[in-house]
């Protein structure tokens, strides 16, 4: 997943215990990951990215942004689609299909978040997930979508505009960020008292690409706002694709 997109945007749906307890009887555990030190595990984490830039040509999807800001005895939101187009040579371009709900949201936040993303892209040693830019603990190990996982905490070294601190989850076999519970190293404004921010990654073509983002913003004057991003579907094309293609 990209982290450096995470830091720049701003709960939890409760499930019974017992349907899922009944949903996974006589499933067998996903294997123990191998015992491996936190900064081995961040080495590896960056050896993936690494070969994912040099394999991933280009892809394609539109993604689905939307905001609610809940306060002051009323709700405003807004709706936001957004056509992406990543290319190796020449990075990401964002196109504005549709937008619909408040225009200052749309303007003030959904709109922002793209341009943060744009920000971040530019600047990837300062958001790189590394020894850098963080400390990093080993928590344990864990199971996401039925795939064994490394359990790590993030501490930022630095206030960085794009950093966080919290929670990631490594899968065991591919190395790849997949899952996040984190809120931002530094606040954006002092308007704004807490924001937590959880994400999920998923596995398109051999590739893990950001899945869905959920974060929840504390106004201090008053109120909540609710940010989702679903990524949309991916349409990938790897390096030996196009390589075909120029054939």
């Amino acid at each position: 997943m990209s982290s450096s997109l995470l830091r720049s945007l701003f709960v939890s749906l409760a499930v019974g215990v017992a349907p899922a307890l009944a949903q996974n009887a006589g499933q067998s555990a996903a294997p123990t990951p191998a015992s491996l030190t936190a900064n081995e595990i961040i080495h590896r984490v960056q050896r993936h990215n690494q070969a994912r830039l040099d394999e991933l040509r280009q892809y394609k999807a539109t993604r689905h942004y939307a905001i609610e800001y809940k306060g002051f005895a009323h709700t405003v939101d807004a709706k936001m689609d957004v056509e992406v187009n990543y290319d190796s040579a020449t990075g990401k371009s964002f196109r504005m299909v549709s937008q619909s709900g408040s225009n200052l949201l749309c303007d003030k936040v959904l709109k922002k978040a793209v341009d943060s993303e744009k920000e971040a892209s530019q600047d990837k040693a300062s958001t790189a997930l590394n020894d850098t830019n963080y400390r990093f603990s080993l928590l344990g190990t864990d199971t996401v979508n039925g795939r064994p996982a490394y359990m790590l905490h993030e501490e930022p070294l630095r206030e960085g505009k794009f950093l966080s601190r919290g929670k990631i989850w490594i899968d065991a076999e591919d190395f790849a960020v997949v899952k996040m519970e984190t809120e931002p190293a530094k606040s954006p404004s002092f308007w704004i008292s807490r924001t937590s921010i959880n994400s999920s990654s998923v596995k398109t073509d051999g590739f893990w690409l950001p899945g869905k983002t959920r974060s929840e913003t504390k106004v201090r004057i008053g109120g909540t706002a609710v940010l989702t991003i679903d990524y949309g579907t991916y349409q990938v094309v790897a390096a030996e694709m196009a390589g075909l293609g120029r054939k």
